[in-house]
């Protein structure tokens, strides 16, 4: 890695720790401490001196460029017109992603190389290479594939946990509750009634550990010499695309992950509670008692954050509940623009939210009741994309590959047993068991 990359690569990372401060700042309803207050301030000195140097060197790189009088106009084939130092691809409003990416397309044809861009070093296996036309694109170039990709309906949710900038995962020690009886609190707390002078007899808590190791997700595109040759159309494209692929993969990970080689899903969890069916209950429906037993399994701290996470299948069924009162009945289940107008629809007070990675009507998975507060979530970078030409040569075509780093798993290691009441263990993920 030259100097220009790992200067690159250090801001990335500054980025990346600072979003993780405030994004676990954000996730436990505070304002920064003051240590993280400090660590912000000198991030942020450090930013500074970062874009001072980046700026030399692409100043210098700009004037080598200028001397050299084989290098083609870049501006002139590919478009790019106006690259000023200070906004290094286009002016605000304009395609940037789609200028950037037309800039390796040009780099890797032998269209000339625009100063901005940075090859992949030849590091083995696995790393993209000059030979093979391999561009890296910039950190800051992905920030709109960054921000779609956590849009989504749970990885906008998820408790996100900051990892250091040299690291590859996190193991966060966590409290080994399993039951709330007497001297199983907080694993083995016990606290006594005693005279005056007398000593309570000695406890602490017990502790597991949760271990989350990056994980890699990859999606490849291709841009064709049409879609080349239209910046905003290229951005649009490859913005979409990749932003969607990767946040699918790793949402379905969310809920149906098994954990090898990809994140723990709740319906894999050990903490998840199943719901059984009613006696005689048929096939493929759902009653109101499903509901109602659902929700008495949430565990009561995790009902202020908890979602129902729904296939679309099931809407149906939930139109139709209703519970008894007098000779008549209430509606169980609030459609969208309901009573109260809301986006979403509502059980027990609680968003309904259709997902994708939800199982049919019938089977389990169909109806998932979760506190994603509980889940926690490491991710590194952002998105990273590379590009060859090689690839795809045959069709005169240049393919894009973009990865996405991450791992997550619910933090609770099992059930709790309530207090009083052992019968009906509890959780902050909660599904409804197979009906056939």
């Amino acid at each position: 890695m030259n100097r220009y990359q790992g200067l690159l690569q250090e801001r990335a990372n500054l980025t990346n720790e600072a979003s993780a401060a405030f994004a676990l700042a954000e996730a436990e309803s505070r304002g920064l401490t003051e240590p993280e207050r400090q660590r912000d301030d000198a991030i942020q000195a450090s930013l500074g001196s970062l874009a001072d140097e980046l700026q030399r060197i692409e100043r210098q790189r700009e004037r080598e460029r200028a001397l050299s009088p084989g290098t083609p106009d870049f501006a002139r084939i590919t478009g790019v017109r106006d690259l000023a130092v200070d906004r290094p691809w286009g002016r605000e409003g304009e395609p940037v992603f789609g200028y950037l990416l037309q800039a390796v397309a040009a780099a890797a044809l032998g269209r000339g190389i625009d100063p901005r861009l940075y090859q992949a070093a030849a590091q083995g296996a696995g790393e993209a290479i000059p030979a093979d036309g391999g561009y890296l694109v910039g950190f800051d170039m992905l920030t709109d594939i960054n921000l779609r990709l956590r849009s989504g309906d749970l990885l906008n949710r998820v408790r996100r946990i900051p990892i250091g900038p040299s690291a590859n995962g996190v193991t966060i020690k966590v409290v080994d509750e399993t039951s709330r009886a007497t001297g199983s609190r907080h694993g083995a707390v016990r606290g006594y009634y005693v005279d005056e002078g007398t000593a309570p007899t000695a406890s602490r808590p017990k502790f597991n550990k949760v271990e989350l190791k990056l994980i890699k997700v990859a999606a490849l595109g291709y841009a064709s010499d049409e879609l080349l040759a239209d910046a905003a159309a290229l951005q649009g494209v490859m913005t979409e695309a990749f932003a969607d692929e990767l946040k699918f993969l790793t949402e379905d990970a969310i809920i149906n992950g098994d954990g090898s080689g990809k994140c723990l899903g709740v319906l894999n969890a050990a903490c998840l509670v199943s719901v059984a069916k009613e006696t005689g209950q048929a096939a493929t429906t759902i009653v109101k008692a499903n509901i109602d037993k659902m929700w008495s399994r949430m565990y009561a701290p995790s009902r202020r954050n908890a979602i129902w996470f729904i296939n679309q299948d099931i809407e149906p069924q939930l139109e139709s509940l209703a519970a008894d009162v007098g000779t008549g009945g209430i509606p169980v289940y609030l459609p969208p623009g309901g009573i109260v107008d809301a986006p979403n629809a509502r059980l027990k007070g609680r968003p309904v939210i259709p997902i994708e990675y939800c199982a049919t009507l019938g089977t389990v998975g169909d109806i998932i009741l979760a506190d994603m507060e509980q889940y926690w979530f490491i991710d590194k970078g952002g998105v990273q994309q590379a590009t060859s030409l090689h690839v795809a040569f045959t069709t005169d075509e240049m393919a894009f590959r973009a990865t996405y780093r991450h791992d997550g798993q619910p933090w609770w290691r099992t059930v709790l047993t309530p207090f009083k009441g052992t019968a009906n263990t509890l959780s902050p993920f909660v599904a409804l068991a197979t009906r056939a």
